[in-house]
C-alpha cells in the first residue's frame, strides 16, 4: 500500500473517530428539556390561525373570533382552544384567591365546549367561594341571539342536595330528582309555570 493511500486510510479513520465522538458528547435532541417557565404558549397553524393559548392571568387574552381580540376581563389562569377559523369554541380555566377581607372569592375550576361561533353547550364546574358552592355537569342549548338555556344539570347545588335536573327549550324546570344532605330522595314533575304537577317522595319506614 502506497504512502498516498495510507495517508488518506489515516484522514478518514481519524474523521470518522471525530465524528463519532462529537455525536456521543451532543445530546440525541437538542430540543428536549426538562421544564420551561413561560407566562403565555400560543399554539398555531402552519398559516398563523390560533388554535389552543395556554396563559397566566395576566397574559389572558379576551375574547378572540376570526383572529381578532376583544377586549374582556377574566380573573383566571388557563388553557382556550379555537376553531378552524381561530375562533375561541372552549376551554380549561381556573381561578382562586382572598380579597381585602380575606373572603375566598373566584375559587374554582371549569371545562367547557361550545358550539361554532361561540357559546357553550357542555360544561364541567366546580365553585367553592363566598357566593357559591357548587358542582357538576351542565348541558345548555345556545342561542344565536348569544344567550344559554340550560336543559340538563346532573350535580351539587348550593344548598348541599345532589341532583338530576330536566328542562325544556325554554330553560323551564319541568323533572327533577334530588337527594338533601339528610338522605331524604324526592322526584318532581313541573309544569311550564314552575309548579308541582306531581312529587313522588318514599314513604318511611
Amino acid at each position: 500500500m502506497n504512502k498516498g493511500i495510507l495517508g488518506f486510510y489515516s484522514l478518514a479513520v481519524t474523521c470518522g473517530l471525530v465524528v463519532t465522538l462529537l455525536r456521543a458528547q451532543s445530546p440525541p435532541n437538542p430540543a428536549a428539556f426538562d421544564s420551561i417557565t413561560v407566562h403565555r404558549i400560543n399554539v398555531v397553524e402552519p398559516d398563523g390561525t390560533l388554535r389552543i393559548v395556554i396563559s397566566n392571568h395576566a397574559s389572558f387574552p379576551g375574547i378572540i373570533r376570526r383572529g381578532k381580540e376583544d377586549s374582556f376581563r377574566r380573573p383566571q389562569a388557563g388553557m382556550l382552544f379555537y376553531n378552524d377559523e381561530g375562533s375561541e369554541n372552549g376551554g380549561l380555566i381556573f381561578a382562586g384567591h382572598k380579597n381585602a377581607k380575606g373572603e375566598v372569592v373566584d375559587s374554582g375550576g371549569s371545562l367547557t365546549f361550545d358550539k361554532y361561533a361561540g357559546g357553550q353547550t357542555v360544561q364541567l364546574a366546580g365553585v367553592d367561594d363566598k357566593d357559591d358552592r357548587f358542582s357538576g355537569m351542565a348541558v345548555n342549548d345556545s342561542l344565536n341571539t348569544g344567550q344559554l338555556r340550560q336543559r340538563v344539570w346532573v350535580g351539587r347545588d348550593n344548598s348541599g342536595a345532589a341532583s338530576l335536573v330536566l328542562k325544556d327549550a325554554a330553560g323551564k324546570k319541568r323533572i327533577a330528582m334530588e337527594v338533601q344532605p339528610d338522605g331524604s330522595a324526592s322526584l318532581a314533575f313541573f309544569d311550564s309555570a314552575g309548579k308541582v304537577l306531581w312529587k313522588i317522595v318514599p314513604a318511611a319506614r
